[in-house]
């Protein structure tokens, strides 16, 4: 096991690497020049040339990834802004702010959004999944078969703009979504504001649990060695969580660690339906105003989120799973 998360590691390491090379060298096919931009209307050649060198953007590009890279690793020295400490993203284009400041601000509320809602979808999407798998043909199977299939066709904008029509604006029942307060400053304010972000998501992804959850069962439970356990006359609770339950969670547990890693790395649509403001937010706002430093900060951080939740993902299965053995 560790041998493999030495591998793995290795691995997620050479692929932020690859990922970073890329994001940085496609941002100058990009037919916008970030110094003209920052430049202003009124910019001479010799004004230009000055943006450019406080930007740190007039070496070879090649130079420009080089100092990039370093900067993460060792820090990085700024003609305008001094010394920048490891891990050092830049600085953005646009408002002149440290992105690693920027990413830490926002962060949290990625976060929050992320762990909250998957742990209400998760917990929802598999308990009514194992439900209807146990009551297969049974109207609570059809009805939570139904409702699965209409959940997992709506869209995250669309319900959560209906949910803060109705629940906030005009019932009142829940309030309106908002990032303003920390779980330390004021935790009753905190966990209002994503009450309503979590419920909408757990509409959306519950329907796709509980589906997954139920067609993993119905299919394990039908399976020679359940069978066989059940042969030998073990009780039904036994057989379902001991044998069923564990073969059927490893896709499931999968497919919870994608998500995650997504949510984590920024749910664009979420955080622009409900006004919130973190790492999709922030990704969106770099890509209109071609702020690189800013970009590339919040690919790495997404991509960091996928790789890491991928290995975790890889570890659990082998957990959950007898038959999964790493080497």
């Amino acid at each position: 096991m560790f041998r493999f998360l030495v591998r793995r590691t290795l691995g997620a390491a050479v692929i932020l690497l690859i990922i970073s090379a890329i994001t940085f060298f496609l941002f100058y096919v990009a037919p916008r020049d970030p110094a003209r931009v920052a430049c202003g209307k009124v910019c001479t050649p010799q004004t230009l040339a000055l943006v450019k060198h406080n930007l740190g953007i007039d070496d070879p590009l090649p130079v420009q990834y080089w100092h990039w890279l370093e900067g993460v690793f060792v820090g990085r020295d700024y003609a305008s802004y001094g010394h920048c400490n490891a891990p050092c993203l830049g600085y953005s284009f646009i408002n002149r702010t440290s992105v690693t400041g920027i990413i830490q601000d926002r962060f949290p509320t990625t976060i929050a959004l992320a762990l909250g809602s998957a742990v209400v979808f998760f917990v929802f999407g598999v308990g009514t999944g194992m439900i209807a798998a146990v009551k297969q043909g049974k109207a609570l199977d059809k009805v939570a078969s139904s409702a699965s299939l209409i959940g997992s066709s709506l869209q995250i904008y669309i319900v959560g703009i209906i949910a803060m029509f109705y629940l906030s604006d005009e019932w009142g029942l829940l309030p309106r979504p908002n990032d303003n307060s920390g779980i330390t400053d004021d935790p009753g304010a905190w966990f209002g504001g994503f009450v309503l972000p979590w419920f909408v998501l757990a509409i959306i992804f519950t329907a796709n649990y509980t589906r997954m959850t139920r067609s993993q069962l119905v299919e394990t439970l039908s399976e020679d060695y359940v069978r066989t356990a059940r042969a030998k006359g073990l009780s039904r609770k036994t057989v379902f969580f001991r044998f069923a339950w564990r073969g059927a969670m490893g896709p499931i547990v999968t497919i919870l660690g994608l998500d995650l890693g997504s949510l984590l790395g920024g749910a664009v649509i979420t955080e622009q339906t409900f006004g919130l403001h973190g790492i999709g937010a922030v990704s969106v706002k770099a890509v209109k105003d071609m702020d690189l430093p800013m970009l590339l900060g919040v690919t790495l951080v997404a991509a960091g989120a996928i790789v890491i939740f991928n290995i975790i993902v890889d570890v659990v299965y082998a957990l959950i799973d007898p038959r999964i053995r790493l080497a």
